[in-house]
């Protein structure tokens, strides 16, 4: 039961980013142009996406355990430190210069998109770097 309830919200989450254009790179690309041709259209999008969040969040904290009995994540870290504001940083960077972030990237690659493929491959490349960098630092 569970894995059938972790396909349907994967599915439903991955038609919900190509109907809602987060596919398009060019679409996300315009959201982020704020000083050209600027397409606000995409707040909306993550509008839908935060609302149900901040609900679930506020659910989720009076819950041990998930619908189907999995434990439930702890709530997330609200401390801003220089790792977060660093990672913000990066991951916006690259979600401007490649018009994808993790997500859309996975969903256009079911329709071809040898772009999210691109995507894919640099960001594991960086996952692991960053996991290789971190191992030699400590």
């Amino acid at each position: 039961m569970r894995n059938l309830i972790s396909l349907a919200t994967g599915a439903l989450f991955g038609i919900g980013l190509v109907i809602s254009g987060m596919t398009d790179t060019l679409k996300v690309q315009g959201f982020l142009d704020l000083f050209g041709a600027w397409d606000p259209s995409l707040m909306f999008v993550m509008g839908g996406a935060i609302i149900p969040m901040f609900i679930a969040w506020r659910v989720a904290e009076k819950r041990s355990a998930s619908i189907v009995g999995s434990p439930l994540p702890s709530p997330p870290n609200t401390k801003l430190d220089r790792p977060l504001i660093i990672g913000a940083i990066l991951f916006g960077m690259g979600w401007a210069l490649a018009g994808f972030c993790p997500g859309p990237a996975l969903a256009s690659v079911t329709f071809g998109g040898t772009s999210g493929i691109a995507f894919i491959v640099a960001m594991l490349i960086g996952m692991f770097g960053y996991s290789a960098y971190n191992k030699m630092r400590a």
